[in-house]
């Protein structure tokens, strides 16, 4: 499967539209879990309940005179969200995931809708427009790359902006050659977000760290504003919401300059090298350092790792990763000698041969001499 995720251009009335969908599937989750909660002590199988609260809902909710709004909208959404709160029981016992939580509003706006089968999907031709199962026509700011089918649409919104995602059956071929075919090491630091043990760098934007100036004057000019607290009763002025639409607008830029970043700088490796040797961080543990939480969270160390992975089957890579204990930071590229390195020292002088070279660099050519090394340990 490969999915594709474009953004909406909506006017208000469909901007009221997907925000009512929203608010549907929000509140049929919270009437599945609230139900699911007083009948969980009763014999029968997870699915089985959420099978016998859907018809609960279907044949009797919908039908009372206070619910009777439910009925002018898609039908679809309130059968999906029963089908993930099923899902998300399921990942819950198998132990992938916690006990489904009620959801509330300022936890975001998105509701899926799917068509009956694959006979009933959606032909989505080259342009800007999207055919959604029983929603309608809707605008787009970009066209949709190629013609595909879809039979499932993901409507989300991040800040003030309306995305469409689906998933279509295809592949990516990966490619039967790589320009450098050689094992590459990448060490990943806070200084230079990723150095390769061929000597290329990459530099990371730090989003958060440009944007936190202009957070700060943002919530200072705020301060004195009637924020709301649902505690005790209080709403939220008109300005206070407006105060919030340009936080969170910030809070989406920065996370839209990471995401680019990664993105990109992920496939340029991916397309480049075969052999991708990567330390096994312990990034939970690297962000319990609250002097270096903030710059390595900014950086994405893991979402870079992760990217990495999914994208071997994309272009025919391979993603190797070192052990978390290799010291490949104080290990010698030239003699191999392992001597103590502070964090503070960036050029690595090596006190058996004399050698002085780059920390990140030093520590990414032993990464990919380890994974060359545990190849022929192999044969």
């Amino acid at each position: 499967m490969y999915a594709i995720k474009l953004e909406l251009k909506l006017n208000n009335q469909e901007r009221t539209l997907m925000a009512r969908h929203s608010g549907y599937a929000r509140f049929c989750y919270n009437f599945a879990l609230s139900l699911y909660q007083g009948v969980k002590e009763h014999r029968g199988s997870s699915s089985k309940k959420v099978a016998a609260i859907e018809r609960v809902f279907t044949n009797h909710v919908k039908k009372l005179p206070e619910y009777q709004w439910t009925t002018t909208l898609s039908s679809r959404v309130y059968k999906t969200t029963f089908r993930h709160f099923g899902e998300a029981l399921s990942r819950c016992f198998k132990g992938l995931g916690k006990f489904p939580k009620f959801k509330q509003k300022k936890d975001g706006d998105s509701f899926t809708v799917d068509a009956a089968d694959w006979n009933h999907a959606v032909l989505l031709k080259p342009q800007k427009l999207i055919k959604i199962p029983t929603l309608g026509t809707f605008r787009l700011k970009e066209s949709i790359p190629c013609p595909c089918m879809a039979q499932t649409f993901t409507i989300s919104r991040t800040a003030d902006k309306w995305y469409v995602s689906f998933a279509i059956k295809a592949e990516k071929m990966p490619p039967l050659f790589h320009p450098v075919v050689e094992t590459v090491g990448i060490d990943l630091g806070v200084s230079t977000f990723a150095t390769l043990s061929d000597g290329n760098c990459y530099e990371s934007p730090r989003p958060l760290k440009t944007a936190k100036t202009k957070l700060s004057k943002e919530q200072w000019r705020n301060r004195n504003k009637q924020l709301g607290n649902s505690r005790l009763g209080v709403k939220a002025s008109n300005n206070a919401h407006k105060h919030y639409r340009r936080i969170a607008k910030i809070h989406a830029k920065i996370a839209n300059q990471r995401r680019d970043f990664l993105q990109k700088t992920t496939t340029e490796i991916s397309r480049k090298y075969a052999h991708i040797c990567i330390e096994d961080l312990n990034v939970s543990g690297m962000i319990a350092n609250h002097k270096l939480a903030a710059a390595i969270s900014d950086c994405g160390f893991y979402e870079f790792r992760r990217e990495l992975e999914y994208k071997s089957a994309m272009y025919g890579t391979t993603v190797e990763l070192v052990d978390r204990w290799y010291p490949s930071s104080k290990t010698c590229s030239s003699c191999g000698h392992i001597q103590s390195m502070p964090l503070k020292k960036r050029v690595f002088e090596c006190q058996n041969c004399g050698i002085a070279i780059n920390r990140d660099l030093n520590a990414a050519i032993n990464l990919a001499r380890q994974s060359s090394m545990s190849k022929t340990s192999s044969v």
